[in-house]
This record gives structure tokens, C-alpha cells and sequence, in this order.
């Protein structure tokens, strides 16, 4: 016995050490698993705590204490991120070809969506809502119409998923058509579609205490509940209740039902966890049911009776008894002044008279109560009277049993709200506001966020045009270096070119004084016979000057010359470039005198080309 003891001693101890360390998280990091469920919870933090090599859970406080970042690795830890595009594709199904085309047709075509993904984790979640209602109403009018709102408690996740970028294996679930249509593949990952991007808002939210997101059409919170205990799903479901507008839709993971909360919802397909907020729910304010009961006495005073009828006509509340058989058996002085009502009508049965059936339909209420005994409670009933503002009320419709459990009677009580209500509608409109301002907040900050990104890109596109505008600097010096380096050599060669060309110049005076210095006549023809070279001699001679020589035929030319003479001496110097050959030809000078010319012809030889003409010596020799 003792020994068992010791064991749930040590077990209790146990428990404290770990709701202390569950409390530091809370108090230091903002961080509330208290409301986790503990078998799965304890699991987690002792996975972690073995991989930290500790043995206890005060241990592993005192390790939280000193190093900041073992929460980070604690949180990674708790927060498992499972999630993938179009998970369980048959429950997708339901709400692509029920849900989402159902809101669709109730709504005219501006009408605004807004949905939320709770517990959105990386992204997954988000992203293939935005599919499912583009592929329904296209992109563009998503764009305008639908605002969808990711929230998690994991920042780290919320950062992943605002990147909106996925690798091969993240997105094999998601159909071929739609990975095509709505993934750009980039650098071995896809990168999802801008225009849908911009439609989802990503924002931190914690289930447990942060304040819902209102007005909500579909609300996705998948496999999240499932990680809380049983009163912490009891206060989220009423908080994702709240959150769904009239007509709403929930949608949950297959591990998860709403067993306690079958009055808030009705199923719309129970296999795949599809709710509808259940039609005239709300939030109200309660108010305790004023059911009759036996009281026990313990004497009966003088005057009793007449004190309990003053107070009772006195009474700030409206107030009616109905004995059992329908007949009016007392009305106070508040309900005669609302109702128009007179001590006459005591004693007259209720379904004579106007108020069973104005301000609300009395008479099924008392009925009901009459024969099953329960009370009633009609909400929100408005009274309005000619010339006066509206009253709202709440009408309690109560069975009176007497002392022998008998049925006495019915009381009906007409609670004026109208303050009540006013100040509801208030705080529920400041809670709208709240919400609005929120959600712009949010949008506004993933705007700025998204536009940070944006200018980030843009400073590192200039970044890397600047890279490349100096790089392409650099090449332009080096190639301005190297044209520098060849106009240098351009103008040293250039110079020699202009040395040479002087040399030339003295060169081709020189040959032609040396040409021109020569008795005899010279004539050089090339290959087609043309002239190339006339001298002095043959412009003395024949009486043709040289420009009216040169280039053209020397067989042509009309000068008295024997060209039928010289031309087989001119073929041999072709033939045989050693050979020379000599003919002596009577002829006529230029004078018009006869005269003998000897005519020697040889091979012209061109350095570096071999025979290019032939070269013809003229001298005139002794008749």
C-alpha cells in the first residue's frame, strides 16, 4: 500500500511539474497548451525533452530558462504541420461540386465571399480553397469577390506559407490540369499563382483566445480540434460558431465530429465532416429560466395573500397568470399599461384577447406548456405601438405546479430587452467594426508585407543590373586598353606605311629617269598585250606619247610599228622565259622617213610572280 502511494505521489508531482512548465510557456511566450489534450501533449514535450537529455519536466524547465532557443525547438515540436493540397479529395469534392457551387447560386454575382482556413499550417489548405473557387467562378472573379483569411498560431509556418512555394513532392496531390493552370514550375519547385495569392490573407489567430473572424461563409478548420481537450473544442466550437454568418458552413477533418453541439449545426454530408450553421442560432445573453417550484412553509402570516397580490400587480415586469383551463386569473399594472389591458379582463379566457396573439403567438406556447410541462422561452419579440418607438422583449411562458405536482396554471412574463438589445446590437456592431478593422489591418499588413517583397526583389534585381553594369564597364576599359593599345600600333604602322610610300615615290622617280634615261626605245606589255611601260625612245621614234600609250593594245596601235613582225617574238618570250629573241624590221618613223629597226624581245619577270609580259628594246640601225 505504501508503495502505491509513493508511485501516485510521485505521479501527482509529476503532473504539477508539467502544468508549471505549461504555465512558464504561457507567461513567457504567450504560448496556452493548457487546454491540449495531456496524453499527446505529455508526449510531445518528452519526445523533445529526450532529444535535450532530460529526465524530468523541471529539468527541461530549467533548460527553457536558459536557452531561448529550445522553444523554437519545442513549438515545432507541439505544432505538427500536416497538411497537403485537395486532402481526402472525396470530401474536396463535396464542397467544390455542393458547398462552394450552392453559395454561388444563393448570391448575386457581386455579392462578396469571405471564407476562413483555421489552422491553415503551411499553406496547403488555403491555396486549394482559392483552386476550388476559381475553377467555380474563375480568377478574375475570386479576385474581386472572394477574400480568404489564413490563420495559425505557428509563425514560422505562416512565414513558409506567405512564400507561396512548393517542391515536387508537396504538390503531387494536386491534379495535373490544376498544377499546370495554377503552379509556375521554377528552379525545381512551383510557385502558386499571384493573382489567387493575392486573395488569401495570412494572420496569426490562436483558437483558444484571439477573437474569431466574423461573417464567414466557409469556415475550414481541419484536423485541429482534434488536439484539444473536450471543454477547450466545446469553447472553439462556439467561437467558430459565432464566426459563420447565417447559412454558414463548416468544414472539418474526418477525426472530428460535433457530438455536443448537434443544436449549433446540421450535417450536410456527415462522412465528410460538411456542417451548416443551424438556422436562428445565436449568441444570446442568458437569462435562467423562471420555473415554479413547491416552496415549503413554515407558517402562514396574517394578510399573506394580500401582500403577494399588491406585489405581484405591482411588479415592474408584465406579468400574466393563466389558471388551467385558459381563463385569465391575474394581470399586473405593467401589463395593463402595455397592452391596453383591465381588471374586466380577469376572468376572461387568453384566447379572447389580443395580447395571445400580440405581440407573439401566445397560444401554442401555453398549450405546450400545459401538456408537457416545460418552460419557454420566445426571443426577440418586437412590440411596436402606434406613434412610439419599438419594444423588444423576451417572453417567458412557465408551467405552475402546485405543492401535489399539479398542473395550476401558466404565468407569462414579458421581459422589456429593449436596453438590452441595444446595447447588444452596440457591441456587436463595435465587435463588427473590431473585426473590419482587424481584417484590414491584416490585409493592409500582408499588402505591406507583399509590396516589401516586392521592393526586395526590385533591390536585388538592381543590385545584380549594377553587378553587370560593372562587369560590362570593366570589359568596355579592357577593350578601350586594347583599341588604344592598336591605334598605337596603327600609327606605327601607318608611319612606316608613310616611310615606305616615300621610298615608293623616290623608287618610281627613280625607275622612270632610269626608264626615261634609256635611247633605245622600251615598250613592257603583259599578258594580253597591253602596254605597260613607253619610254622617251619610243615617244621619239613612233611620235605616241606615253599617257596616250599606256594600257592600251600594242598590236593596235597605228604608229607604223611591224606587229605582225613581233608578234611570234613576243609568243616565244612566253613560252620560254630564258629565251630572247631579235628581228630587224624596215619601218617608218614618226617623220614619215624610212628607217630599219632592231627589235630584241625578252621575258618581264615579276619578283615573287614569275613572267608577267614581255619586254621589247627598239634601236634604229645604219640602211
Amino acid at each position: 500500500m505504501t508503495g502505491s502511494r509513493r508511485t501516485d505521489d510521485a505521479l501527482d508531482a509529476a503532473d504539477e511539474s508539467f502544468e508549471a512548465l505549461l504555465r512558464f510557456v504561457r507567461d513567457s511566450r504567450g504560448f496556452d497548451f493548457t487546454g491540449y489534450k495531456r496524453g499527446s501533449l505529455m508526449r510531445r514535450v518528452r519526445h523533445r525533452m529526450d532529444q535535450a537529455r532530460c529526465e524530468s519536466f523541471d529539468d527541461y524547465l530549467d533548460v527553457l530558462q536558459a536557452d531561448s532557443d529550445e522553444f523554437d525547438a519545442l513549438f515545432n515540436t507541439i505544432l505538427i504541420n500536416v497538411t497537403s493540397f485537395f486532402r481526402d479529395a472525396d470530401a474536396w469534392n463535396v464542397i467544390a461540386g455542393e458547398v462552394v457551387a450552392g453559395l454561388l447560386a444563393e448570391r448575386s454575382p457581386t455579392d462578396p465571399i469571405r471564407v476562413w482556413s483555421a489552422g491553415c499550417a503551411t499553406g496547403q489548405e488555403p491555396f486549394t480553397i482559392a483552386m476550388v473557387f476559381a475553377e467555380a467562378m474563375g480568377k478574375e472573379a475570386l479576385r474581386q469577390r472572394v477574400k480568404i483569411y489564413a490563420t495559425d498560431v505557428d509563425e514560422e509556418a505562416l512565414a513558409e506559407a506567405r512564400l507561396a512555394t512548393y517542391d515536387a513532392r508537396q504538390v503531387e496531390s494536386v491534379p495535373q490540369a490544376l498544377r499546370e493552370k495554377y503552379f509556375e514550375h521554377v528552379g525545381g519547385h512551383y510557385a502558386f499563382d499571384k493573382d489567387l495569392r493575392r486573395a488569401v490573407v495570412f494572420g496569426r489567430n490562436d483558437l483558444v483566445k484571439d477573437a474569431p473572424i466574423s461573417r464567414v461563409d466557409l469556415l475550414v478548420c481541419r484536423n485541429t480540434l482534434m488536439y484539444f481537450n473536450a471543454e477547450t473544442q466545446r469553447n472553439i466550437v462556439k467561437r467558430l460558431h459565432f464566426a459563420l454568418g447565417p447559412r454558414g458552413t463548416l468544414f472539418l477533418g474526418h477525426a472530428e465530429m460535433l457530438l455536443s453541439h448537434t443544436e449549433r449545426f446540421t450535417a450536410l454530408d456527415l462522412p465528410n465532416r460538411v456542417f451548416r450553421k443551424a438556422a436562428g442560432t445565436h449568441v444570446t445573453v442568458e437569462r435562467g429560466d423562471l420555473v415554479a417550484s413547491p416552496v415549503e412553509r413554515h407558517g402562514d402570516l396574517p394578510g399573506l395573500q394580500g401582500v403577494r397580490e399588491l406585489a405581484f400587480r405591482a411588479s415592474p415586469v408584465a406579468q400574466l397568470v393563466v389558471t388551467g383551463d385558459d381563463t385569465v386569473a391575474m394581470i399586473n399594472h405593467q401589463a395593463e399599461a402595455l397592452f391596453g389591458l383591465t381588471g374586466r379582463d380577469v376572468g376572461r379566457l387568453l384566447r379572447d384577447l389580443e395580447v395571445s396573439y400580440r405581440p407573439v403567438e401566445l397560444r401554442t406556447y401555453v398549450d405546450r406548456a400545459r401538456t408537457e410541462r416545460r418552460s419557454a422561452r420566445i426571443q426577440d419579440v418586437r412590440w411596436q405601438q402606434p406613434g412610439a418607438d419599438p419594444v423588444w422583449f423576451e417572453v417567458h411562458v412557465n408551467p405552475l405546479i402546485d405543492a401535489a405536482d399539479g398542473f395550476a396554471g401558466v404565468s407569462i412574463v414579458f421581459f422589456d430587452v429593449t436596453a438590452t438589445k441595444a446595447l447588444l446590437d452596440k457591441v456587436v456592431q463595435t465587435n463588427h467594426q473590431l473585426e473590419t478593422a482587424y481584417e484590414e489591418l491584416q490585409s493592409t499588413n500582408e499588402e505591406l508585407e507583399t509590396t516589401n517583397e516586392e521592393l526586395q526583389s526590385t533591390v536585388e534585381e538592381l543590385e545584380t543590373t549594377n553587378e553587370e553594369l560593372q562587369s560590362t564597364n570593366e570589359e568596355l576599359e579592357t577593350m578601350n586598353e586594347e583599341l588604344q593599345s592598336t591605334n598605337d600600333e596603327l600609327h606605327t604602322i601607318n608611319d612606316a606605311l608613310t616611310e615606305r610610300g616615300m621610298q615608293l615615290d623616290e623608287a618610281k622617280i627613280f625607275s622612270d629617269s632610269l626608264i626615261n634615261s634609256i635611247r633605245l626605245g622600251l615598250v613592257v606589255v603583259d599578258q594580253q598585250l597591253r602596254v605597260a611601260v613607253w619610254n622617251r625612245g619610243c615617244e621619239e621614234l613612233w611620235g605616241l606619247r606615253t599617257e596616250e600609250a599606256i594600257g592600251q593594245a600594242l598590236l593596235d596601235l597605228d604608229v607604223g610599228l611591224p606587229t605582225e613582225d613581233l608578234k611570234p617574238l613576243i609568243g616565244a618570250a612566253f613560252v620560254d622565259p630564258d629565251a630572247s629573241g631579235e628581228a630587224v624590221v624596215d619601218t617608218f618613223n614618226r617623220r614619215g622617213k624610212p628607217t630599219r629597226v632592231r627589235v630584241t624581245c625578252s621575258a618581264f619577270h615579276t619578283t615573287g610572280f614569275g613572267v608577267t609580259g614581255a619586254m621589247l628594246l627598239m634601236e634604229v640601225v645604219a640602211q
